[in-house]
């Protein structure tokens, strides 16, 4: 388990291009969400407990907050020779089962994590019609236990930037597995 707030982007940074293949054969670019108000990118992954325990409430969001011009995308950076979970396939068969409602991809070569400065799963990261970044932090305070939550930080900050105010705060510490980065 890691806990970290040492972040690469900071509120009002803008959102690194990429160009990734999905679990549904396409391949996304950042500029294709363009007509979305807002996009909530989230580094994911199939093996980390958090993920796991988190993933229903993240499909929750994700369905929720669709309507509401929130557009999210998962993306797995996860080295899948080390963690075998992790691959392709595994996310595909993933994103089915679960019924995922957003773009699953997979960032082979670990540049997009890198340059959004990933550091757990999940590690959500909100960002306005401009794509400049309003928020990044954990998705609640209890991963293991939803009916213990009291704080919901990604709700919390879609909330503020639906309504138009400044999104507090735009930075809470991460939670979650870290990265697993290509020897």
């Amino acid at each position: 388990m890691a806990e970290l707030s040492t972040f690469q982007l900071h509120a009002g940074d803008p959102a690194p291009h990429f160009a990734l293949p999905g679990v549904d054969g396409k391949t996304y670019r950042l500029e294709e969400f363009a007509n979305d108000p807002f996009l909530l990118v989230v580094f994911w992954c199939n093996h980390c407990p958090y993920v796991q325990a988190w993933e229903g409430r993240m499909i929750d969001i994700g369905r929720r907050y669709l309507p509401k011009g929130v557009r999210t995308l998962l993306i797995n950076s996860n080295d899948a020779r080390a963690y075998p979970e992790d691959r392709f396939e595994s996310m595909v068969r993933r994103a089915k089962e679960k019924q995922y409602p957003f773009p699953y991809l997979h960032d082979e070569s670990q540049e997009v994590a890198h340059a959004y400065g990933a550091l757990v799963t999940p590690h959500p990261m909100l960002f306005d019609r401009g794509r400049r970044l309003l928020f990044q932090g954990r998705i609640d305070n209890d991963h293991q236990h939803p009916e213990l939550v009291s704080e919901r930080y990604l709700e919390r900050a879609l909330d503020q930037a639906l309504s138009g105010k400044p999104v507090q705060p735009s930075e809470v510490p991460v939670q979650g597995c870290t990265v697993k980065w290509l020897a």
